[in-house]
């Protein structure tokens, strides 16, 4: 019987972003930055630049002809991306549906209360699905649940839009609204 060694576990880098400094390859690269004359220049002056004011040549856009580089701090550079990052992911607002249950004998009042929610919801910025449960023999009433939701759709239509008809699944009448754009 053959005994088995096991690998070494090798860890990998994680793969950088952007090459810098000695990693780019080009032997011309466009330099932009402040302080800096945009031009194309050759690689070997272009890391002097960036020796001479103490930052970094970073390769900003590797397809273009020649390279474009940039001479910032990296470590800022991407610190500041980060927080870019961050602050975009904290303004989008993630919509939610809410849902509303109806009966085909749904009362005014009900209905009234309901459509309030509703309104709310769709001001926030969120889906509202409304839905029509069927029990039992109320199933013969299907007219009745699809005037309902057009009714509904009605009361909501200056902050909220009918995606599509309302349509059976099953033993619900369903139909969603979106809010209106501001």
């Amino acid at each position: 019987m053959q005994k088995r060694t096991r690998q070494p576990y090798l860890r990998q880098r994680p793969q950088k972003e952007h090459r810098t400094n000695e990693e780019i390859t080009a032997r011309e690269v466009r330099v932009v930055g402040e302080n800096v004359e945009p031009a194309v220049y050759p690689i070997e002056k272009a890391l002097r630049m960036a020796r001479e004011m103490e930052v970094d040549l970073v390769e900003i856009s590797p397809t273009a002809t020649p390279p474009v580089c940039r001479l910032i701090d990296y470590k800022k550079f991407l610190y500041e991306k980060k927080k870019k990052e961050k602050e975009q992911k904290a303004k989008s607002k993630q919509s939610e549906v809410k849902e509303i249950r109806f009966t085909p004998n749904t009362d005014d009042h009900d209905f009234d209360f309901k459509a309030k929610h509703a309104y709310k919801f769709l001001q926030d910025g969120n889906k509202v699905k409304c839905y029509v449960q069927f029990k039992g023999r109320a199933i013969m009433f299907k007219d009745r649940g699809e005037l309902l939701l057009l009714k509904f759709a009605e009361r909501l239509a200056d902050v909220g839009s009918l995606e599509s008809m309302p349509k059976m699944e099953g033993r619900r009448m369903i139909a969603i609204f979106t809010p209106k754009k501001k």
